[in-house]
């Protein structure tokens, strides 16, 4: 439910009420809402900025929805850090290589243990 905020018309107090978006502004304060001030007068909600949107879960990226601007500038961004001047069939070839090899796992060989002496026995 989202959090709405009040200001007492008397005082001038602030404070804030959570909500169902259903409900209508209060006029007054309820016997079970928290009073953040002593005098019983009248509330009136502020017009508030609202809160950011968080996407929990997976398949929310940030990147997912860039500009078509900010695209193409990471584009050629990216092309001319590493001098790539291929053309559209040449990198398309060339991806599809990558992803070859990319399939293939790389065997890691599991390094060696040194050897260590063992000092010799006490007699």
């Amino acid at each position: 439910m989202p959090t709405y905020d009040y200001e007492c018309t008397e005082c001038g107090k602030t404070f804030e009420l959570v909500q169902p978006i259903t409900e209508s502004a209060r006029k007054k304060l309820r016997k079970n809402d928290p009073r953040p001030c002593k005098c019983s007068a009248p509330i009136s909600r502020l017009i508030g900025t609202g809160g950011g949107v968080i996407f929990k879960g997976s398949g929310f990226y940030e990147t997912d929805y860039r500009s078509d601007s900010y695209n193409k500038a990471a584009k050629a961004d990216k092309e001319a850090t590493t001098g790539n001047t291929e053309t559209k069939s040449d990198s398309t070839k060339s991806e599809t290589a990558d992803k070859k090899t990319e399939a293939k796992p790389k065997e890691t060989k599991k390094p060696e243990t040194p050897k260590v002496d063992k000092p010799a026995p006490k007699k």
